[in-house]
């Protein structure tokens, strides 16, 4: 697994924030580990919000009444979906 070395830059309440994140006195023991943590628990959030629109969409498609649905083709259905920005 290749690692990345970034630069954050925090100031004020942001940094005091983390400064009393870490430590002794904080959950985590470094800047590191904290920042990684953060970023888990983000796209945790991003891929549960994924699965839910997929689960309202295949709800609605699911409870629709059969003589609302339409053949398409597959070049039918990417040509429709290639503007969407989901």
């Amino acid at each position: 697994m290749a690692q990345t070395t970034m630069t954050v830059r925090l100031s004020g309440a942001l940094s005091d924030f983390v400064a009393a994140s870490v430590g002794e006195t904080g959950s985590y023991e470094n800047v590191s580990e904290y920042i990684r943590d953060l970023i888990r628990r983000d796209k945790e959030r991003v891929e549960q919000q994924s699965f839910e629109r997929l689960k309202a969409e295949l709800s609605l498609s699911f409870s629709a009444p059969e003589s609302s649905y339409a053949p398409l083709t597959i070049a039918e259905v990417i040509k429709r979906n290639q503007g969407r920005q989901d």
